[in-house]
């Protein structure tokens, strides 16, 4: 019976994976669909893949346009080159839409109107600010700091002029919203020729782009939207997690999951769960950190400073490896959290410093109270144990009973059978004695 349905079970999957394959194998061209992304969030790694496997859908499904509505505050500088690039190199016309009213195309998001074959507006909407900006800088920046500051900003110029000049828009105007932070609105912004199109929704901007003909990297193409079905493609899990992860405080706690976690699994082989966690959440970490913009100094030092308070904990040095490890641990902690996350990351930092710390002082105080013990074992054990005579001792050696065996024994004095002896030294198998002083003798 079990076997019988387990055939059945696989039955129900193979016919339901081969009527998947059909049905995508079965969809036809759609070059008179136009697919529509949702872009209303920073510019970021997640943000970044959401849009380039659109581009890659739309034009597999011959999607005569993409549109992209746009309201973001900036983002990523290499988020945004890179989703730039896709722009450019798509095999299909991408319309950025800065919509609803309300919204903007603030920094990151200029830059991605640039470089659009299409740049449309919403009424009430405005881009700008396209400033490039670095975080997470102290407050005393020195002449190397300013140099730096001047070569991007130098570089944003050159990149932003030259997306206005491939799609022969106002160049000028692009560049004084990098050095001077600009803005404008809608209307002034098709005023002087920094835009293509204001407006009010989607289907009026599908009427005043068709017939319009657009540069694209493999030539120009005249656009045909008179009537188009519109296709919405909204963000899915893969970037809802990837927008999860991406963020340095998710990282940065991620990571030290996945540390404790393997460092559990390895102090108690066997137990697997402490180790599944800590190997998937360690490799969702480093995948974050790597789409990060990140001081890999700050990295290196979160990982050295977890790496001796561990340590501490199989090589006891009295506190100094674990010492050191919290403030390499702290260090790399600021290094990493750039100013838009300090305000979040202290509390973290902080929390997992004190923990660290505290596990540290009961590792001290506990190795300081074993130290103090008496030995349970070995040669200095024996030292002041009891034992018994056996026999009376004849030329100050005999035999005596300790810890229930025969030892030989020497010691000096008038020693009888049955008296009761201490253990002063050991000498090979041959162990001195004394006899137990009265306990009135003590006392005295």
């Amino acid at each position: 019976m079990t076997r019988r349905w387990c055939r059945a079970a696989w039955l129900v999957c193979l016919l339901a994976g081969l009527l998947l394959a059909l049905t995508g194998l079965a969809q036809s061209p759609a070059a008179n669909r136009a697919m529509v992304l949702t872009l209303d969030d920073s510019i970021n790694p997640a943000t970044r893949d959401y849009v380039e496997r659109g581009i890659d859908r739309a034009e597999a499904m011959s999607a005569e346009l993409l549109v992209i509505e746009l309201d973001t505050p900036g983002g990523q500088v290499e988020s945004m080159r890179r989703l730039a690039q896709a722009i450019l190199a798509a095999e299909l016309p991408v319309a950025t839409y800065v919509t609803p009213s309300g919204a903007r195309a603030a920094s990151a998001g200029t830059y991605l109107l640039y470089a659009s074959p299409v740049a449309a507006m919403s009424p009430g909407t405005h881009l700008g600010s396209a400033t490039p900006v670095t975080l997470g800088k102290a407050s005393g920046e020195d002449a190397n700091s300013e140099a730096m500051r001047q070569k991007m900003i130098e570089d944003a110029v050159a990149t932003i002029r030259g997306y206005a000049e491939r799609h022969g828009r106002n160049a000028d105007w692009a560049e004084q919203a990098v050095r001077e932070a600009d803005n404008l609105g809608a209307e002034e912004a098709l005023d002087r020729n920094v835009i293509d199109v204001v407006a009010t929704d989607l289907e009026d901007l599908m009427t005043q782009l068709d017939g319009r003909q657009v540069a694209l990297a493999d030539g120009a193409k005249t656009l045909s939207t008179q009537g188009i079905e519109l296709v919405r493609e909204g963000p899915g899990w893969r970037t809802s997690l990837l927008s999860l992860i991406a963020n340095p405080v998710v990282a940065y706690g991620l990571l030290l999951i996945g540390f404790y976690g393997l460092v559990f699994e390895l102090a108690s082989p066997g137990t697997l769960v402490p180790g599944i966690i800590g190997g998937i959440s360690l490799l969702l970490g480093l995948f974050a950190f790597q789409v990060l913009s990140i001081d890999l100094a700050g990295l290196g030092l979160v990982l050295l400073g977890l790496a001796m308070i561990v340590g501490e904990a199989f090589l006891p040095s009295f506190g100094a490896l674990g010492a050191g490890g919290i403030v390499a641990f702290v260090i790399g902690s600021i290094l990493l959290m750039d100013e838009a996350n300090s305000a979040v990351a202290w509390p973290l930092i902080g929390g997992t410093a004190l923990i660290a710390a505290g596990f540290l002082l009961w590792g001290v105080m506990r190795l300081m109270t074993v130290r103090r013990r008496a030995p349970l074992a070995g040669r200095e054990e024996l030292i002041g144990a009891d034992a018994v005579a056996l026999g009376d001792f004849s030329a100050g050696r005999g035999k005596v009973l300790l810890h229930g065996e025969r030892w030989r024994a020497r010691g000096e004095g008038s020693i009888h059978d049955g008296d009761k002896l201490r253990v002063t030294a050991l000498e090979g198998l041959t162990v001195s004695v004394e006899p137990t002083p009265a306990p009135w003798e003590e006392t005295r």
